[in-house]
């Protein structure tokens, strides 16, 4: 007898490295994922790769009975048209083909960024009540798509990432590395990567229904020259400049609303991080 395809109950839309480590998870609790890429092939097994490149065509999909959705796309370079092309106009190519598919899934999340908020006084913590102020043109096609996302898929969740970092050399390192930290007094947010990853796979599988945004960010925003100055004595290099907390500028991000969902960080700052880095 002739087996059974059984028809594929996740989607990724972009799989590059934090997609993939989504997809990981995803396949690890038993779900089968298809992930769209511009090569297939680089998608990783078990999940099955599907080759588009979204800035020019709709993808086609193979059978799906569709339970999850996550949306993890990148852009290249960072310029208002890269991102309108990827994430607005390349997530809707990839949407129009999951509804040509008659498919809704029961849980969907959109991985954004908190680029779309300005700076603010450092003295309060910015959270999701919070309104987005993009300062460039990435930033206002990374609110786009977060809006067109909310309104097409009605089981939506946007999580906005602060930055990434983890797995291989991060660019502050090569910075410490070189001598090059810059503006030490900025405030800075950041996620490890696996944290992030875990942060979309709990908010598609928890218990309640999630809320339709979050802010995906560690415990400490921190000083960059205090970030930099643990870098560095870590790699047992010279101390960077040191931060002056009365000149701190830029903002100060809070995850107290994903924090209360259930979600744990591995690394809740960048000292747990960077150490697992070495």
């Amino acid at each position: 007898m002739a087996a059974v395809l059984m028809a594929a109950d996740a989607l990724l839309i972009g799989c590059g490295d934090l997609g993939a480590d989504i997809g990981l998870r995803l396949a690890a609790q038993g779900h089968d994922v298809v992930a769209i890429r511009r090569r297939g092939d680089l998608v990783p097994s078990p999940l099955t790769g599907v080759s588009a490149d979204l800035t020019r065509e709709r993808p086609v999909l193979p059978a799906l009975d569709l339970d999850r959705l996550v949306v993890a796309l990148t852009a290249r370079p960072r310029s208002e048209q890269a991102y309108r092309q990827t994430y607005v106009e390349g997530m809707q190519r990839a949407l129009d083909a999951v509804d040509a598919a008659g498919q809704r899934p029961a849980r969907a999340v959109l991985v954004s960024s908190t680029a779309v908020y300005a700076d603010a006084d450092p003295g309060r913590l910015l959270d999701e009540t919070t309104p987005p102020e993009p300062g460039d043109g990435p930033g206002r096609m990374l609110l786009k798509a977060e809006r067109v996302f909310l309104d097409r898929v009605p089981a939506g969740t946007v999580v906005r990432f602060s930055g990434l970092y983890g797995h291989g050399e991060p660019r502050l390192v090569a910075q410490v590395q070189r001598g090059e930290v810059s503006d030490p007094h900025r405030w800075t947010n950041r996620i490890h990567r696996d944290d992030a990853a875990a942060a979309v796979v709990h908010l598609l599988t928890m218990d309640d229904q999630p809320e339709r945004l979050y802010i995906g960010t560690d415990d400490e925003p921190a000083l960059l020259g205090d970030v930099a100055a643990h870098v560095a004595a870590q790699l047992e290099l010279p101390a960077p400049p040191r931060a002056d907390p009365a000149r701190g500028h830029g903002k100060r991000l809070s995850n107290a609303r994903l924090r209360a969902s259930g979600w744990v960080p591995q690394f809740p700052t960048y000292r747990q991080g960077y150490v697992a880095d070495q």
